[in-house]
């Protein structure tokens, strides 16, 4: 075993704390990966504070990590040492069922192995995530990072880029294709960018507007205010795919409406509480209401690729290890544009 610094968690309430954690020794197909940034994530507070269900404390958080491989296993062929490299929300998977067969890791059926709050099945410990100076993980669950990307901006991609490449290639957005996005934070964001890069025509619906030049700028070829009743209103029927990426309760049936026939309304959000799905708000239209995840690695490599040729990155904002708990306050007041990244130089 070996020891690194980190930043987590001791209970559910209080601040995170300076910790040392241990990391198991780099097996045959193990990679070490000396972390250079993790990126900051909703669901790593949902996580702490018990909202998804109880954890095992010390918990260390951060599934959007960046860092370069410091050292392989014996039987290591995907990656040398030097390498600049990911790893996201799954670092293993069962490799057997179904889903893992093809390529679909992030739906196994026996329970992919999370990055953090899971059970290592190498080991049977507590997996601990990347707010922390390194990790060790299976080459398999590891990723290139391209080139052409920024290390210090690519953390983000490997939750919020993937949360929204995913359904925007499942449901097949493209020219032609009429995409809405609900909300415009971390995950919202790349949605924007990552539709309008694939060549949909992109609708942005957001309470407000402070952040319509933003949306914009980003490619959006059209803002809506969600609190405009008549704006809204005139947005009924209008789109093929509509991601949402809002973990608050949304009005359901208002969304289906925007929907054209064989439309589909996709949560990336999780909201905490259930909705309300009249049938008769999808019956007439044939319209689809749906979830979707993360990405597979196959996937999530195909992403890190699409967005390295067409240069797209996350906006971020570079916070030290000490700024972590006042970064988290950030986020829940949503003040933040559009996504943290912690420098874990800094631990």
């Amino acid at each position: 075993m070996r020891t690194v610094k980190a930043i987590g968690a001791v209970n559910a309430t209080d601040p995170l704390v300076p910790l040392t954690i241990e990391r198991r020794e780099v097996g045959p197909h193990d990679v070490l990966i000396d972390i250079d940034y993790a990126g900051i994530c909703h669901s790593d507070i949902h996580t702490i504070r018990g909202d998804w269900g109880p954890i095992a404390y010390p918990q260390v958080v951060g599934h959007e990590i960046v860092g370069r491989v410091a050292q392989i296993g014996s039987a290591v062929t995907k990656h040398q040492l030097g390498d600049v490299v990911g790893v996201g929300c799954q670092s293993n998977s069962c490799r057997t069922c179904a889903q893992c067969e093809q390529g679909h890791d992030q739906y196994c059926l026996n329970g992919n192995t999370q990055t953090y709050n899971g059970v290592d099945p190498a080991d049977g410990t507590i997996t601990q995530g990347g707010y922390s100076q390194a990790v060790v993980t299976n080459e398999d669950f590891v990723l290139a990072i391209p080139a052409g990307l920024d290390p210090a901006k690519t953390a983000p991609l490997l939750c919020a880029g993937i949360t929204t490449y995913s359904p925007l290639k499942h449901w097949k957005a493209g020219p032609g294709t009429r995409v809405g996005v609900v909300g415009m934070g971390g995950l919202g964001h790349m949605g924007v960018k990552l539709a309008a890069a694939l060549g949909a025509e992109v609708t942005v619906l957001s309470r407000g507007v402070k952040k319509k030049d933003d949306a914009l700028a980003f490619g959006a070829n059209r803002y809506v205010d969600t609190t405009d009743a008549a704006a809204m209103a005139e947005m009924a029927g209008s789109f093929d795919l509509i991601i949402s990426t809002v973990s608050a309760g949304l009005d359901i049936t208002t969304y289906l409406g925007l929907l054209d026939v064989d439309g589909a309304l996709v949560n990336v959000g999780a909201p905490a509480e259930p909705f309300s799905v009249p049938a008769f708000s999808l019956i007439p239209h044939r319209r689809t209401l749906a979830g979707s995840t993360t990405g597979g690695i196959a996937e999530i490599q195909e992403m890190l690729d699409f967005c390295a040729e067409h240069g797209i990155h996350p906006e971020t904002e570079l916070v030290s290890a000490e700024e972590v708990n006042e970064a988290w306050e950030r986020v829940l007041s949503a003040d933040v544009r559009y996504r943290f990244v912690i420098d874990t130089h800094t631990l």
